[in-house]
């Protein structure tokens, strides 16, 4: 039987999002190995689960920080020796760290095992900062000469991506994120009561929610601040996720004088049901890749408030369905939320555009479009 291995530096990243590229291996009759930190989970993770799917965990010392050299350094000789033992024949990385470490410990090993990176979204980008650029371009490009498939997820990271010189034969390839499925994620009005009553908002309350990581890229500050602005009492926002940045942001909201509105509700498995009781979606990220969580507000029939970026700029349509804000600018996401609280028909109008415009962000679509890259590259050993 061949094996292949995914490696990630964010702990539960594979349960949270790559299970259907598991699914896929395990079709093409591949035995499906996961290298990854399980000691600081940021996803959901259980263990005993995988092992049920089919799945062979292994605990390694990778850490998602560049500044962790030492555990990441461990990493790169604990993985290198499991794709010998292993006997892996296909490793698919992903996250900066896991796409570091992953690949040189792959073309260090004696299987020297085909090998796919995925780029959910580049650190360098148009407009990134200058340290960027000379810390992570660099890098990548270097990457890319132990890789066979480079896997990006906006138009922006590909044309980039084509520049770099991959193995020989090596190709890249556009994929819409991780694939959403479309059945859990659409609209249900009738649990837009229950959802308001399980969160505590009125009936006639203007309800903003935002899904993300807490910390400083996600930016949920310019939310917060643009709501302070308004001045609102029939305004609630609901903060969804874990992070960093949270204390930070109490103090915030408290500074503010919004803790009756404003919650940090914490990371949520219900997060389709949460988005039936919201009036719109705020999206204010400095960066992003692509940006499922938008894409799964959309699929809901939310309207969108999202910071210009090349992730939101594969499906944030201005004012069809959603607006164009900028991440530096909270008065920008002011106008948006006020223009939106005041205009119901607006709304209605908004939403009903909202899941057609990502139709194309389907789980099946991804799924067609791994299933021919995974094909290509298991048919080449």
């Amino acid at each position: 039987m061949r094996r292949a291995l995914i490696v990630t530096s964010i702990g539960g990243f594979l349960p949270q999002f790559e299970m259907n590229d598991v699914r896929i291996l395990q079709d093409y009759g591949m035995e499906v190995h996961y290298a990854s930190d399980f000691q600081e989970p940021f996803y959901h993770l259980d263990l005993d689960q995988l092992r049920e799917q089919g799945i062979r965990p292994h605990a390694v010392s990778i850490h998602k920080s560049p500044a962790a050299i030492l555990r990441n350094l461990k990493a790169f000789f604990e993985i290198r020796k499991l794709i010998d033992r292993e006997e892996i024949d296909l490793v698919h990385c992903h996250n900066p760290l896991g796409g570091a470490v992953g690949r040189l410990a792959a073309a260090a090993s004696r299987r020297k095992p085909k090998v796919i990176y995925t780029a959910h979204g580049f650190h360098f980008y148009i407009g990134a900062p200058l340290l960027n650029w000379l810390l992570f371009y660099p890098v990548e490009r270097l990457l890319a000469h132990f890789t066979d498939v480079i896997i990006t997820i906006n138009a922006e990271d590909r044309e980039r991506a084509k520049t770099f010189r991959l193995r020989r034969g090596g190709r890249v390839y556009r994929i819409h994120g991780v694939g959403v499925d479309m059945n859990r994620f659409r609209p249900q009005p009738q649990k837009r009561q229950e959802m308001r009553a399980r969160l505590g908002i009125p009936e006639d309350g203007f309800h903003v929610v935002t899904a993300a990581e807490l910390n400083e890229n996600k930016n949920q500050s310019a939310v917060i601040r643009a709501i302070a602005a308004m001045e609102d009492p029939a305004v609630y926002y609901s903060i969804c996720g874990k992070g960093s940045t949270a204390e930070k942001l109490r103090e915030e909201i408290d500074a503010q004088g919004l803790g009756e509105h404003v919650r940090l509700v914490g990371y949520r498995h219900d997060i389709e049901d949460v988005l039936q009781s919201a009036d719109c979606f705020a999206f204010p990220s400095f960066r992003e890749g692509l940006g499922v969580a938008a894409v799964e507000a959309l699929a809901c029939g939310v309207p969108l408030i999202a910071s210009d970026n090349r992730g939101t700029r594969e499906y944030l349509q201005d004012q069809v369905n959603g607006f164009r804000c900028g991440a530096s600018d909270p008065p920008s996401f002011t106008r948006a939320l006020e223009r939106l609280k005041a205009d119901a028909a607006l709304r209605k109008r908004i939403s009903s555009c909202c899941r057609a415009s990502v139709s194309r962000f389907s789980v099946e679509d991804t799924d067609r479009r791994m299933r021919k890259i995974y094909r290509e590259v298991i048919h080449e050993q």
